[in-house]
């Protein structure tokens, strides 16, 4: 067995030669102070003073010495290292106080400066009436109901009386989910939420139901494809038309003023049987535009009448389908448009208008509530 080789001479390792050391060194001082911001310093730590670095890979060659050359080789390698880490401190410190200044001088926020020159917001109109319409039903003991809009066909159409081949089923009219074969609709009236109202709850009912509705029209000054309703449903022992007149006068004394008078127009809907139209009186006006010689009413194109919507007596089929027991109740139902209530109420006369999103048509109805 041969002896440990004492006379090991470390200048023979070429990484641990002084001249080699202080090159590794020197190109490790140089590249750190040209680094000219904290990514380029990051990839010259990486070269110079990672685990792969010239003066790493001395480092690991000091193990194979002989204790006697340990010493001399570690001591300075070490220093050779610790200088460098010393540059890449320093130079670390000055890049991270010049990107600060220019951070200062760039990103500088003048909070002298007016603050609000951006308009502030509001809530959209047909919210705010949309809610203000409701309350008028809540005051009278209704209550809110919801329901999906991507609804079943039965029922948005079989279970409220629409027959197989109604205009209404159609693609003239109706957004279909998928294919017509899917039985799944955008609902072209809150009038499933009857339906479902009628499923779900103990008798006797009174609901009232707001909510967004979906059909095949073109945009235009007086109609979208989207646009709102408000839906109610009385379902009771003893209701009559009488009744539907009474919440009908009592809505609009309560939307658009006292003393105005409503009427009834025979019309066909196949919910409802008898079926109604609902004309208010002007509340601009008041009927006087009619009359020879009076001024022209805008509101009313001086017919003296604003129609609100559709209503009439629930249909007994469409009882029956809900598992109502017509012998021994009845109820009414109407529905009015959201968008011509606000229409009529504030002057609005383009749809557009409502569902273009600008801030400018929003702003003059505030927060009103």
């Amino acid at each position: 067995m041969s002896a440990p080789n004492k006379s090991y001479d470390p200048v023979e390792v070429s990484a641990l030669a002084p001249e080699e050391v202080e090159r590794a060194r020197d190109e490790a001082l140089a590249a750190i102070a040209a680094a000219a911001d904290l990514d380029e310093l990051k990839q010259v730590r990486l070269a110079h003073a990672g685990d792969r670095s010239p003066l790493a890979l001395a480092n690991r060659e000091i193990g194979a010495l002989p204790p006697a050359a340990r010493a001399e080789a570690g001591k300075r390698v070490g220093a050779a290292r610790g200088a460098v880490a010393k540059a890449l401190k320093a130079r670390q410190a000055e890049l991270e106080e010049e990107r600060d200044r220019r951070v200062l001088v760039e990103e500088t926020v003048d909070v002298t400066l007016p603050w609000d020159r951006a308009p502030r917001g509001a809530r959209h109109p047909l919210t705010t009436i949309q809610e203000r319409m409701a309350d008028v039903f809540v005051s009278m003991g209704f209550e809110i109901a919801e329901g999906p809009e991507v609804e079943a066909g039965w029922f948005n159409f079989d279970a409220l009386n629409f027959k197989p081949d109604h205009p209404a089923r159609t693609m003239q009219d109706t957004f279909f989910v998928g294919s017509e074969d899917t039985d799944l609709v955008l609902r072209t009236h809150t009038s499933p939420v009857q339906v479902r109202a009628l499923l779900e709850r103990d008798l006797p009912v009174y609901v009232v139901v707001p909510g967004r509705t979906y059909r095949t029209d073109e945009l235009d000054a007086t109609h979208s494809p989207v646009f709102h309703q408000l839906e109610g449903l009385a379902v009771d022992e003893g209701l009559t038309m009488a009744d539907l007149r009474g919440a009908i006068d009592a809505f609009v004394g309560g939307m658009f003023g006292e003393g105005l008078a409503t009427r009834f127009r025979p019309s066909y809907f196949p919910f409802t049987e008898p079926s109604a139209e609902v004309d208010m009186q002007c509340f601009v006006c008041r009927g006087a535009s009619v009359e020879r010689g009076a001024d022209p009413c805008r509101t009313c194109s001086s017919e003296g009448w604003i129609e609100l919507g559709g209503c009439g007596m629930v249909n007994p089929r469409v009882l029956v389908a809900c598992g109502v027991d017509p012998e021994r109740y009845s109820g009414w139902a109407f529905g009015l448009g959201v968008e011509r209530t606000l229409m009529f109420r504030h002057g609005v006369e383009s749809m557009h208008d409502m569902v273009e999103g600008d801030v400018r048509f929003t702003l003059p109805f505030g927060m009103e509530i």
